[in-house]
């Protein structure tokens, strides 16, 4: 479906986890990107992040305001996907299964904490972390990495749209069934910023408790009333 122009896919926290867990089995790359309303925003007057979010192979709803404008716009059954919610979920599928996970970017030793935290959450999950970076210089020792590891699950934490342009342009050369533009979610499970309380998750007021933790948010948040405003005015 459409969100402002933006695809995003109308589904399930359980069906999207299912679903992955499906394509991890193998076959190409799918690219895989956790949709907000900032996503929205930039990409209607960004053309270049536009053309990978409609070539990406899922669009999942991040954000509590994407899920309240899909509601809008005719799909009643959709959930909040959150890329750390979904990383735990996928670690203990892979680890079930005997996959690797990998997980590429964030700040320095950043990615090391949140692959322990994933260690435990999901006994003998098999993770290794780089940091990189979200330059094409950086690519051939990332994919060397990536290739020598042979994980099923890449989660690219560079923030959007550097996490997803760097998985287009790399989805032919990784030889990873399923890659994710994880953005802050490695953050998240590092213990480096404090998740919002539950009870603010479910009135779908978590940004307010991440713009108090990190206020340096603001000028992104900034288009928060203009994509309120489009989606009344279109709806």
């Amino acid at each position: 479906m459409r969100v402002l122009g933006i695809r995003v896919d109308c589904l399930t926290f359980k069906q999207a986890v299912e679903l992955l867990a499906t394509w991890g089995c193998g076959g190409p790359t799918r690219l895989v990107a956790t949709v907000n309303p900032e996503f929205v925003m930039r990409a209607r007057t960004d053309a270049a992040f536009a053309q990978v979010l409609e070539s990406a192979d899922l669009c999942l709803p991040d954000g509590s305001g994407v899920v309240w404008a899909a509601r809008r716009t005719g799909c009643r059954t959709i959930e909040r996907v959150t890329g750390t919610d979904l990383l735990a979920e996928l670690a203990r599928t892979c680890a079930a299964r005997g996959w690797a996970m990998f997980l590429l970017g964030a700040g320095p030793g950043v990615a090391d904490r949140a692959a322990d935290r994933l260690r435990a959450l999901a006994p003998g999950l098999k993770v290794e972390t780089h940091a990189g970076s979200p330059d094409a210089s950086g690519d051939e020792r990332a994919l060397t990495l990536i290739q020598e590891f042979g994980p099923r699950v890449l989660a690219v934490a560079y923030g959007a749209p550097h996490q997803e342009a760097w998985i287009a342009r790399n989805r032919d050369r990784m030889r990873v069934p399923v890659a994710i533009g994880v953005g802050g979610a490695l953050d998240f499970l590092a213990g480096e910023v404090s998740r919002a309380p539950a009870w603010l998750g479910s009135m779908g007021l978590e940004w307010t408790y991440r713009l108090l933790v990190q206020p340096w948010r603001v000028w992104r948040m900034r288009v928060l009333p203009q994509f309120v405003f489009d989606v009344l005015r279109q709806w």
